[in-house]
C-alpha cells in the first residue's frame, strides 16, 4: 500500500489546523453559512437534509487494517456507530457534529486519510478495480497508475475549480470492473502490438441528468505521457465547458456537442504545445510509487484446497458463500474474498463500527492486513488462501458478514436517498430493503443468477441506475414518490445505458414490478443465459408488457 510522504503528511496536517479555525469562526458567527459552505466542502463536509455528512477518500478503494480500525472508532465516536460505504469507494458519515469535525480530520491524518476533494468541482477520488494487484485477468496492477493521478491532482492550481466535480477510474484487465466508459475519463491499461504497456483512454462518459458512455479518445497513450495526455484533456474542458449553466457543464456534453473527433483534435494540439518534460513523472518516480504495490509474499500452494473442499461438502451454506463471494486469484491456492454489505433488510453500504472492526482483524488474519472497497459498496479480501476460507466464513458469520449474494439480486446498489440527502427527490434504502426481502430466499436467487438491480434517489444517479440491469430512479411526482424503470443498463466493457419502461410506479408497487420483470425472464430465457442476455435478446416489448398489462 502507499505511505504518505512528507508531502503528503504536510498538506494534510496543514489542512486540519486551517479547518479547525474555519469551523470556530463559523461557530462563533463570524464565518455565515453561505461563507462557510465553500470551505467545508473542500473539506469534504456537506449540510444533509438533518446533519452534517463527512465524505472520507479512501483512494482507489484500499485500505489498511489499522486505517478501517480508525474509521470503526470514529463511527462509535462522533457518529451514531456505523458509516456508510459508497459508489466512489469511499466512507461517509452521515450525523457528525460541525465542532467534533476537526478531531475527526486529525483522527483522519493520524492514519494517512483525509477528506480533500470528496467533494467541489475538483478531480475526485480516482476509483479502481477492487481486485487489483490480484486478479487472474489483469494486465497490471492500476493501483500505482491510480497513486500517479492522486498525487498529480491532488490541489492542482489549475483544477481546484472546474466547472463541475470530475471522475476518473483505472482498470487493469480486459474485464472492466471500474465502470470507466461512464466516468468522464476512463482507462484502461493495455498493450500495444509491440507488447508495450500503456493506456486507453476514455473521455465523456458520465451519468446524472444525461447519462453517456464515454468514445475512446486515444487507442494507445504510451506510460510516460499519461499525466501530461491528461492535463492536456483537462485543459481543453476547462476552457470550453460550459459555466453559465451547471448541468452542461460535464465534460460529457463537451464531448458530445464538439464531437469526439473534434475535442480530440484539441486534445492532441494542447499535448503538443505543451513542454511534458516539466509534468511528466521521471522513472525514478514511477518506480518509487511501483514499490509501494508490489505483490507481497505469497506461499507456493497447490491450486486445490481439500480444506476447502472438505469445509463445502459439510456445511451448504458456506459452499454457496464460497462459489459465489470469490473471485479468481493469479496465485494458485489464493481467491480475493467478497465481503457483502447487503445483509437481508440493512442498508446497502453501510456497517456498524463492530462490523469494521471485524473486517480489520479478517484482513490482518487472512488478507496481508489489506482491505478493498468496491464501487458496488461492498468489501474485499484480495488475498485469502483457499485453506483459510471456512475459517474465515465462520468469522465473519459472527457479525452478520456472511450474506452469499454477490451479483445477485439481493446485491443492490443503493444512494442514501431522501432519508439523508438534501438533493433527494425520493427514498432509495427502503425500496432496495423491500426488494431484497422479497428475493430472501438464497435458492430463488440462484436461480435468477446474475442480476444488477441499482437505485437511484433522484436524478444525479449516485446509485447509478443508468447502469443498472434494472434500474430504479426515486422522483418526486406533485409530492409523492414516483420510480421509473429501466432496463439494459450495464456498467463494464459491454456498457449501455437502460432505457426507460414507461411511466413510474408507487413506491408501494416496486416489489411487485420486478418480481413480475424477475418471472417474465424465467419464463423466457434460454439456457444459460442471464437477465441482461434474455433481454437483450427477447427486446423491451417482453418486458414491458409483463409489468404494464391489465391483470
Amino acid at each position: 500500500m502507499y505511505r504518505y510522504d512528507e508531502f503528503d503528511a504536510q498538506i494534510v496536517n496543514e489542512r486540519v489546523a486551517q479547518f479547525r479555525g474555519q469551523v470556530a469562526r463559523r461557530l462563533s458567527g463570524a464565518l455565515k453559512e453561505d461563507e462557510f459552505r465553500p470551505l467545508r466542502l473542500m473539506n469534504g463536509l456537506y449540510l444533509q437534509l438533518h446533519a452534517y455528512m463527512l465524505r472520507v477518500a479512501i483512494p482507489y478503494g484500499t485500505l489498511s487494517a489499522d486505517q478501517m480500525r480508525q474509521l470503526a472508532m470514529i463511527a462509535e465516536r462522533y457518529d451514531r456507530g456505523y458509516g456508510h460505504f459508497t459508489t466512489r469507494q469511499n466512507i461517509q458519515y452521515n450525523w457528525p457534529k460541525l465542532a467534533d469535525v476537526p478531531d475527526i480530520l486529525q483522527h483522519l491524518a493520524d492514519v494517512e486519510m483525509h477528506a480533500i476533494q470528496t467533494s467541489g468541482n475538483c478531480i475526485r477520488n480516482t476509483t479502481s478495480d477492487p481486485f487489483a494487484g490480484a486478479a487472474a485477468d489483469e494486465i497490471e496492477d492500476p493501483r500505482p497508475t491510480c497513486e500517479l493521478i492522486r498525487q498529480w491532482s491532488t490541489l492542482h492550481p489549475e483544477f481546484t475549480f472546474l466547472g463541475r466535480k470530475f471522475k476518473i477510474a483505472v482498470t487493469g484487465a480486459e474485464t472492466d470492473r471500474a465502470a470507466i466508459r461512464v466516468h468522464d475519463i476512463g482507462i484502461q491499461i493495455v498493450r500495444n502490438a509491440d507488447g508495450e504497456v500503456g493506456y486507453r483512454m476514455f473521455v465523456g462518459g458520465g451519468q446524472g441528468r444525461t447519462p453517456m458512455i464515454a468514445p475512446v479518445i486515444r487507442d494507445f497513450l504510451p506510460r510516460r505521457d499519461l499525466l501530461p495526455w491528461l492535463e492536456a484533456a483537462l485543459r481543453v474542458y476547462n476552457l470550453h465547458g460550459r459555466r453559465d449553466n451547471k448541468y452542461k457543464a460535464r465534460i460529457k456534453i463537451l464531448v458530445h456537442e464538439m464531437g469526439a473527433e473534434a475535442y480530440a483534435k484539441e486534445v492532441e494540439e494542447e499535448f503538443a504545445r505543451m513542454d511534458r518534460e516539466v509534468i511528466a513523472p521521471d522513472q525514478e518516480e514511477i518506480d518509487r510509487i511501483a514499490a509501494y504495490f508490489a505483490a507481497p509474499a505469497w506461499e507456493a500452494l497447490p491450486e486445490e484446497s481439500k480444506r476447502l473442499e472438505a469445509g463445502k461438502k459439510a456445511d451448504p451454506a458456506f459452499a454457496r458463500w464460497a462459489e459465489t463471494n470469490t473471485h479468481a486469484h493469479k496465485a494458485p491456492g489464493y481467491v480475493s474474498v467478497v465481503i457483502s454489505l447487503k445483509p437481508i433488510g440493512g442498508a446497502p453500504g453501510d456497517a456498524t463500527a463492530e462490523q469494521m472492526r471485524l473486517m480489520a482483524s479478517a484482513a490482518d488474519t487472512f488478507s496481508q492486513g489489506e482491505l478493498r472497497i468496491t464501487h458496488e459498496q461492498n468489501v474485499v479480501l484480495a488475498h485469502v488462501k483457499k485453506d483459510d476460507l471456512p475459517s474465515l466464513y465462520n468469522m465473519l458469520k459472527t457479525q452478520g458478514l456472511h450474506a452469499a449474494n454477490l451479483g445477485l439480486v439481493t446485491d443492490i446498489i443503493a444512494c442514501p436517498g431522501l432519508d439523508y440527502c438534501a438533493l433527494a427527490t425520493a427514498r432509495s434504502i427502503p425500496v432496495a430493503q423491500a426488494i431484497a426481502q422479497r428475493f430472501a430466499d438464497e435458492d430463488r436467487q440462484r436461480e435468477i443468477g446474475p442480476l444488477a438491480i441499482k437505485i437511484s434517489g433522484c436524478i444525479n444517479a449516485c446509485g447509478h441506475h443508468h447502469v443498472g440491469h434494472i434500474g430504479i430512479l426515486g422522483l418526486d411526482k406533485a409530492g409523492v414518490e414516483s420510480y421509473q424503470i429501466t432496463l439494459g443498463g450495464a456498467p463494464g466493457e459491454d456498457a449501455a445505458i437502460g432505457t426507460r419502461t414507461g411511466p413510474g410506479f408507487a413506491f408501494e408497487e416496486v416489489p411487485d414490478v420486478i418480481e413480475k420483470l424477475v418471472d417474465r425472464y424465467l419464463a423466457i430465457r434460454e439456457p444459460g443465459e442471464t437477465f441482461l442476455q434474455t433481454y437483450r435478446r427477447a427486446g423491451m416489448p417482453a418486458f414491458k408488457e409483463a409489468i404494464y398489462a391489465p391483470a
